[in-house]
Parts: structure tokens; C-alpha cells; sequence
């Protein structure tokens, strides 16, 4: 972990942003709807309420230092791990292949990444839990819609498992010249993606007017894309003191795990879609479950780990 104030000059600064945006989101309540119930403006109210928790969870990850965020980042696997398998079909046969996901792989992959064991790290799920689950879920009997349930609880670990281990995954490359500050690489990410969320969101409630795909996410709209992501590619290419990046990689490292992490919502939207359901859970006010909270790093995170890993270690 870095020894300077680099990572509590950049929570002060967010925590700040959070200050501003609650008493922006208090004169908007006191001003046009004093009083009364708004939906859009009691929404944005839960949405930075919310941060506020988020935010500070992860502020406190980050003062126990490498162990709390492997802890915090297993705990959201979990978490989203549980949303997933609750909103899919899976039968009595698959309980055992289930029980594997929960209790022998997610833990593992973690434990892989705090021993900094890369090799085995980047296969465990992708190889050797493929070809377990299904073998454990044939011991059920059950044939029944056998190929779907397989690929449900497959995808599910691989989305919520092994593409969110990517995060804390980061704290284990050795990159020249940067010893010891690996943690502000969590940091370049989160506050990169999730701002683009963020932006998009507000640029949509702004500008928006053509829908992108009504029928699986109906409140994103081109304006709110493109707004979002020039927004928070922008932010990164700010950014940039924090990463071994210069400028302009810092931007275009930024572009390039936006427009991914947008299109990991837009698939876990479509899933959403296809159970019937707005939202993966009510963990977090204003936000919905785990898994919508962090949708679009579990696309973004692995891609952004090998480009770091790929070109700097």
C-alpha cells in the first residue's frame, strides 16, 4: 500500500464531491418540491445517500490495507454471486454445483490472489471449475433443461466470481517504477467506471431523447452514452498522475474500459429482462442489488488488469 496521502487526498476529494452533490440534491428538494414526494429528485437523493455508504466502506478496505480490499471485493462476489443464482432456474440437481461456487471456489479465487498466485489464479474458474460443475451437477440425475442450468451457474461464477477478482487481482502486478501504489490502480478504476454511470445517468436525465434498446434498458439513451463516457474518459485522462499511464493512455486505457463497462450493464440488463425483473436486488437504496451496482466493472475489470499487465508489468 502507498505510504504518501495519495489515496486520502483522493477519498477527501470524492467525499467532498459527495457534500457538494447533497447539498445541490437539498436546495433541488427545497426549491421544487418542498414538501412533497418527487420520484426523480427522491431518487437522486437515495442514489447519494447511497454513495455515501459505498464510499466509505470502501474508504475503510482501503485503510486496512491489502487484506481488507480482497475481504471486501470476495464479500461483493458473494453477494452478487447470491442475486444471480436467486433470479435464475436451477433444480435440486444443481445444489451441488452450487454449493462448489459458494464455498470452494469464490474463496479460492481470493486466497489465489492474496498468495499472489497469477497462474492458477487465471484458470481456476475459467478451466478447471467448467469442467467440475457440470460433472458435479450430473451426479443430481437430473436431466431436465440440464444444458441451461449448466451454462446459468457457469456464467454466474465467471461474471460474479472470477471477473470481479480483477479488482483486487490488480494489487498483485509488479510494475516497474510504481512499487507500493498499486491500490490507486483500484482507485483509477472504480472512480472511472463508476463515473461513467454516474454520467451517463445524469447526462440522460438532461439531454436524453433516443433510446438506445427500449426493451432492455429503457432509461439509457445515446445522448446519455456518449455524454457519460466522454465525461469519464475525461476524468481519467485527469487521473493519469495517479497510474503509470501518461495523458493520453490514461485516456484512451479510460475509453476503453468505459465503453466495455457500458456494455456490461447493457448484458446483465438484458438477463434482468429475460427474469422479469427491474432490478438484481434492494441491497442499496436508490441503486437496486449488488450486481447492479457493480455490473459494469465485472465486464471492465478483467479487460482493464491485462492491459495493465499486458503493457506495464
Amino acid at each position: 500500500m502507498p505510504t504518501d496521502h495519495t489515496l486520502f487526498n483522493v477519498f477527501a476529494a470524492v467525499f467532498a464531491a459527495l457534500a457538494l452533490a447533497s447539498g445541490i440534491a437539498a436546495v433541488l428538494k427545497w426549491r421544487l418540491a418542498p414538501g412533497a414526494s418527487s420520484a426523480v429528485i427522491d431518487n437522486l437523493n437515495a442514489r447519494i445517500n447511497a454513495w455515501w455508504w459505498m464510499v466509505g466502506v470502501l474508504a475503510v478496505a482501503f485503510w486496512i490495507g491489502e487484506g481488507g480490499i480482497i475481504v471486501l471485493f470476495a464479500l461483493i462476489s458473494f453477494q452478487a454471486l447470491r442475486e444471480y443464482i436467486s433470479l435464475t432456474h436451477t433444480r435440486r440437481g444443481d445444489h451441488r454445483a452450487l454449493m462448489w461456487c459458494f464455498f470452494f471456489f469464490l474463496p479460492a479465487q481470493y486466497l489465489l490472489i492474496a498468495s499472489h498466485w497469477y497462474g492458477l489464479f487465471s484458470i481456476l474458474i475459467p478451466v478447471y471449475a467448467f469442467l467440475l460443475l457440470p460433472i458435479s451437477a450430473t451426479l443430481g440425475s437430473d436431466a431436465e433443461r440440464f444444458l441451461e442450468r449448466a451454462a446459468k451457474v457457469q456464467w454466474g461464477l465467471m461474471i460474479c466470481v472470477y471477473c470481479i477478482s480483477h479488482v483486487p487481482a490488480l494489487l498483485t502486478l509488479e510494475i516497474p517504477g510504481f512499487e507500493g501504489r498499486n491500490a490507486q490502480l483500484i482507485i483509477f478504476l472504480v472512480l472511472t467506471v463508476q463515473s461513467s454511470d454516474v454520467f451517463q445517468y445524469v447526462w440522460g436525465k438532461l439531454f436524453g431523447k433516443r433510446k438506445l434498446a427500449p426493451a432492455i434498458s429503457p432509461s439509457k439513451t445515446l445522448e446519455g452514452l456518449v455524454g457519460g463516457v466522454l465525461t469519464s474518459t475525461a476524468l481519467g485522462a485527469a487521473l493519469f498522475w495517479m497510474t503509470p499511464f501518461t495523458v493520453w493512455q490514461a485516456a484512451l486505457v479510460a475509453l476503453t474500459i468505459n465503453i466495455v463497462g457500458f456494455f456490461g450493464g447493457f448484458v446483465l440488463s438484458a438477463i434482468k429482462r429475460d427474469r422479469g425483473v427491474k432490478d438484481w436486488g434492494t441491497l442499496i437504496e436508490g441503486h437496486g442489488g449488488m450486481l447492479d451496482r457493480v455490473d459494469s466493472i465485472s465486464f471492465s475489470a478483467p479487460i482493464f488488469f491485462h492491459i495493465v499487465r499486458y503493457w506495464w508489468v
